[in-house]
């Protein structure tokens, strides 16, 4: 019996502070299949900066999505995040796994800058074949009272949570499976949301550090809005690009300088390291990917090739399958939830 129902199948749910995003994959044949995908938006300030302010309002929401999605199991795949999560690649003296859970939490106080007896710790060590002295371990610590905020928010969904993992992996994870050109050189993976951007910088395919930044694509409309007089559905069409407006490009020029900055702020340590190599190539996700003239406009600023992925490059979708919205037209927006419902159960 699989999870839900006889289909061996994971349901990836991403809370954001602007959708609510379902994905459901199938991984009952010789590779994942997306059965199901569906989208709810949020009221306005029912999550901000990554804090649920009105619980009941959106757990409603995320039942009502779950039940017109048409999705029987309560087991769900999702993900934390946020300046309350740390991603930090270090180096340990080399040991088993077993050894180094021991003392994992001692090594932690030496990089984590949160009460240690406050968070959640989870490693991986990344070269265990080595033969050095010492060996690349990536940390990950979530501040406890986040992790159980989360909790509550899938109890009061009527939901139990199968994984918690890091958004930063679960994108990183997406993007692997559908662009493996991006697992080479030294490579930024950018999540422009509904209010913060993810950075996560690879090399060579490995997680080396994570950053926030401040910004999301609710900005974008916001100063729409009081600047051009725009309601928040005309400034929604204007981003979009199905609606005009004369000046549209100060607008997405400063979004783009905005978020190149905080890229080249979170790589720059990196490149002193790579003896003068630098950032190879950006990958774009998230609402800010859809963004008219956005793409665009950070290749410019940055000087390096922008790809905007697209999560089903390699991950196909059932041809029979009841999707809500138009899946190619959402598509960046959608590797999030794509990568926690890759998670095989």
């Amino acid at each position: 019996m699989g999870l839900f129902g006889r289909k061996k199948s994971s349901v990836g749910l991403d809370i954001g502070s602007g959708f609510v995003k379902l994905i459901e994959v199938d991984h009952s044949g010789d590779q994942p299949e997306v059965t199901r995908v569906a989208i709810r938006p949020l009221m306005a300030d029912a999550i901000v900066e990554g804090e649920v302010m009105d619980p009941g309002l959106v757990a409603d929401t995320i039942r009502g999505l779950l039940e017109d999605s048409g999705i029987d199991g309560r087991a769900v795949v999702t993900a934390i995040g946020g300046h309350d999560v740390i991603v930090k690649k270090i180096s340990m003296d080399r040991m088993t796994e077993e050894d180094a859970r021991e003392v994992i939490r001692w090594e932690a106080e030496q990089h984590v800058p949160f009460d240690i007896q406050s968070v959640e710790l989870d490693f991986q060590i990344l070269d265990p074949q080595g033969t050095g002295s010492e060996m690349s371990v990536l940390l990950v610590a979530a501040k406890r009272d986040l992790v159980e905020s989360k909790l509550s928010l899938l109890r009061d969904s009527e939901l139990e949570a199968r994984v918690i993992d890091v958004d930063s992996f679960a994108l990183h994870n997406a993007l692997e499976r559908n662009h493996p050109e991006a697992m080479k050189g030294i490579v930024a993976l950018v999540n422009v949301g509904h209010e913060m951007t993810n950075v996560n910088i690879l090399e060579e395919g490995v997680p080396i550090l994570t950053r926030d930044i401040a910004f999301g694509t609710r900005r974008l409309r916001e100063d729409l809005q009081r600047e051009q007089g725009l309601a928040a559905e005309e400034a929604d069409a204007v981003l979009a690009g199905r609606q005009s407006i004369d000046g549209l490009d100060r607008y997405v020029d400063g979004a783009a300088d905005e978020v190149s900055v905080g890229v080249e702020r979170a790589a720059a340590f990196l490149m002193a390291q790579q003896a003068g190599e630098g950032l190879g190539r950006v990958f774009l996700s998230g609402g800010g990917a859809l963004v008219n003239g956005f793409p665009e406009a950070l290749a410019e600023r940055m000087g390096v090739e922008i790809t905007v992925v697209n999560p089903f490059e390699r991950v196909p979708m059932s041809v029979d399958a009841p999707f809500e919205v138009d899946v190619l037209e959402t598509a960046p927006m959608l590797l999030l939830p794509l990568g926690l419902a890759l998670r095989s159960p």
